[in-house]
């Protein structure tokens, strides 16, 4: 993938130096911190748009709710009334291969039913200025630790809002800002080759050590997920404390399983063990994105691209929009989905020799303004490319909240997909900015959640 130097011109000349040479990990500079709230925004994102004025520049993002909102009916699409400027299919695929992604080309060449509508570019992604605030300050003094886990990130959710390599842009996207604290409520549907599909329903709470009311030494966030359909994972409960630095400690994970009554350690619930009603098609750190410690890959900074990615995916999350309506074979139906051209940072993950992984290198692209993982190319330990995740963004206006209104996660191998995330025939909206008692992310707590 060939790097556009033109894109990353406004990040300073010594974090360019850094990231390209592949440098050892230091914190960041007083004068790459003044480019922070001027020609960076807060977190890093160029704030000019390109030359070409495909990408606009950014002007603070989608802060609020459009005129005359019904949050009880939703999320209303800002962008309702356009249309697509194009679409990329087979046929014309070729002419815009430079903004595409491996795995993208692959799916284009491989289901002739898919396509990409290509719309308006527009850059919602907000986050409260609280937050983006502790970024600047936290900044000048995290470090990466051991290559594992990051020091000094106190209250901060962006680490490193200028990396000079691909372990700190990793890190701004497992700790990026999601509310503080969170319960959402959703469906994920694994979608067989022939089409046919069933429906897993959970919800997942998570609390960030900032919104806790005591802070857990080296507690980055506590997390607790349980099953409502279908019966046979009805009353199946995880829990997961998540430390800053996993240089010090390893996740610490729980699962109640209502069939044996009782709470176990889970000390597999982490990399490429595979998730309960995923039928296979998605490992644990690939739950958000990316998620987990990184020790099993090299991580390389390749830099900066403008590509084609899923953005303002309002659209699909309609709750006037149906399942069966957007689960077609193969793929997710086109006319449901918006790609949009963004600059993105390149982080490509290899695994090290003697670790084990299921996934022999990743590719991954990652929003310049929210630090939210877009997409990732996967690789079987052959290096043939395997599945292709798809995280289509949204900005939660009420909330100011930059994530992902859907996760699609495809096979190459045998056409099968998994869409996770959606929420569609749940009523409400995710609640956002929650507050956390620790009492209540514990093993006993795990029981009595599954007891009930």
């Amino acid at each position: 993938m060939k790097l556009n130097k033109s894109v990353i011109a406004s990040v300073c000349a010594t974090a360019f130096m850094a990231m390209t040479a592949g440098s050892a990990l230091a914190k960041m500079t007083a004068a790459e911190a003044d480019h922070l709230g001027k020609d960076l925004t807060p977190v890093g994102g160029e704030m000019a748009g390109n030359k070409e004025g495909t990408i606009p520049a950014y002007d603070g993002g989608l802060k609020a709710p459009p005129a005359g909102w019904d949050a009880s009916k939703g999320y209303a699409d800002p962008f309702a009334s356009e249309k697509p400027k194009f679409i990329i299919n087979a046929a014309n695929a070729e002419q815009y291969k430079a903004n595409l992604t491996p795995g993208a080309l692959a799916m284009l060449k491989k289901y002739p039913t898919f396509n990409m509508p290509v719309y308006p570019t527009h850059r919602t992604a907000a986050i409260p200025k609280e937050v983006t605030d502790e970024t600047k300050k936290a900044a000048m003094n995290t470090e990466v630790n051991k290559g594992i886990g990051v020091t000094n990130l106190g209250a901060a959710y962006y680490p490193f809002p200028i990396p000079h390599n691909g372990i700190e842009a990793i890190f701004n996207a497992t700790n990026r800002f999601i509310g503080g604290g969170l319960e959402r409520p959703g469906n994920s549907f694994p979608v067989r080759a022939s089409g046919d599909y069933f429906k897993i329903t959970a919800t997942e709470r998570r609390v960030y050590s900032p919104n806790m009311d005591k802070q857990e030494e080296n507690r980055r966030f506590s997390f607790l997920a349980w099953f409502q359909a279908p019966a046979t994972l009805v009353g199946t409960v995880f829990l997961v404390h998540e430390p800053i630095d996993l240089s010090k400690a390893e996740r610490s994970a729980w699962i109640y399983n209502a069939g044996q009554r009782r709470v176990r350690r889970a000390p597999d619930l982490a990399y490429d063990a595979v998730n309960d009603g995923t039928e296979g098609l998605r490992f644990t750190d690939q739950y958000d994105g990316y998620n987990g410690a990184p020790d099993r890959f090299d991580w390389k900074l390749v830099g900066k691209k403008e590509m084609y990615v899923p953005y303002n995916a309002y659209k699909i999350g309609a709750k006037t929009v149906k399942y069966d309506q957007m689960l077609t074979k193969n793929h997710l139906n086109p006319e449901l989905t918006r790609y949009e051209l963004h600059r993105v940072w390149v982080v490509e993950a290899t695994l090290k020799a003697g670790q084990k992984h299921s996934y022999g290198k990743r590719t991954f692209l990652l929003d310049e303004d929210s630090w939210v993982v877009l997409w990732e190319d996967a690789y079987d330990s052959r290096g043939d490319l395997w599945r292709v995740g798809v995280h289509g963004f949204q900005q939660f206006y009420d909330a100011g909240v930059p994530w992902v209104r859907y996760t699609c996660f495809h096979d190459l191998t045998n056409g099968a997909y998994l869409l996770g995330g959606v929420d569609n025939d749940i009523k409400g909206n995710p609640k956002f900015n929650l507050k956390g008692k620790s009492d209540d992310f514990t093993p006993d707590a795990l029981r009595r959640a599954g007891t009930k």
